[in-house]
């Protein structure tokens, strides 16, 4: 009935939608569970909401749906009726369970414990969301529209919000919520980090070496990576030399760099982290 195309989208599309899910459910729970009895918050819109929710009484769901849906409007040229769609799949599906989170009640008040565990199960919703093509706060897509014309990145947008946010938090929880909140965004936000990148975070390692071939050698056969070997030369030096590029896991790092100076003190070593990896045959031991 369905081409073995047209099976492969519909799946795509039932596991991204399952892992939204997924996302938006841990995201309610660790606002309704952790956050909320604690008077504790985080940064963008969800942030807004929580304080909103503590001055108005108003439900966080229906406030986090009502917030972030003009954002969305306002930038679904920007980020395309896909994301538009994820994401507001995502915040419906947030706002419904943390509505139906209101027959349980927090278990857990030890002030570190809530900081810690909450942006911990915070970040992994919003990271998993993302991951999955979709966003849980407007506040990036405003980022992305608003300084094209401001002499600011989206990142110092960001951050300039969130000072915002959480100097009104003090005034509304206290100054001791108020940092207890910009730990837990802390957390959230390596967390969203660790999720989006992966477990096992990627390395891209440049060595200059007059050793090249014996590098080679060791790379492929001790360390059960290939590599690409280019042609370089010293701008100070005069000398011809050769690069060679290697995409390794973090757990990798150490081992790699034992061998290289055990073959050649002299050599030079960057390592830089690598955002994404998709290709070749990285995950199976060689690229």
């Amino acid at each position: 009935m369905f081409s073995a195309k047209s099976r492969d989208r519909i799946a795509h599309f039932a596991y991204r939608s399952i892992m939204v899910t997924v996302g938006a459910i841990l995201t309610a729970i660790a606002i309704q569970l952790f956050l909320i009895p604690n008077a504790v918050i985080d940064g963008g819109i969800i942030g807004v909401s929580l304080i909103l929710n503590e001055l108005t009484g108003l439900g966080f769901g229906i406030l986090v749906l009502v917030i972030n849906i003009p954002f969305l409007i306002f930038g679904l040229k920007q980020v395309g009726a896909t994301f538009f769609l994820t994401s507001l799949y995502g915040i419906v599906v947030l706002a419904i369970t943390e509505q139906q989170l209101h027959h349980f009640t927090s278990f857990i008040h030890e002030p570190l414990i809530t900081t810690l565990f909450g942006g911990f199960i915070l970040g992994a919703g919003i990271g998993v969301v993302i991951r999955y093509g979709g966003a849980l706060d407007g506040t990036e897509i405003l980022g992305i529209l608003l300084t094209k014309n401001l002499p600011f990145s989206v990142g110092e947008f960001i951050m300039f919000i969130n000072i915002f946010i959480f100097t009104w938090a003090g005034f509304v929880f206290g100054w001791e919520q108020a940092m207890m909140s910009v730990i837990t965004y802390f957390v959230a936000s390596k967390t969203i980090d660790a999720v989006i990148q992966g477990i096992d975070e990627t390395k891209a390692v440049v060595i200059v070496s007059n050793k090249y071939t014996q590098l080679s050698s060791a790379v492929v056969h001790r360390l059960g990576r290939s590599l690409t070997v280019m042609d370089g030369h010293g701008a100070f030096t005069h000398s011809d030399k050769e690069i060679l590029y290697i995409v390794v896991t973090r757990l990798e790092i150490m081992k790699l760099k034992a061998m290289v100076f055990e073959i050649d003190k002299e050599a030079f070593i960057t390592v830089m982290d690598a955002q994404e990896v998709h290709g070749g045959k990285f995950q199976s031991g060689l690229h």
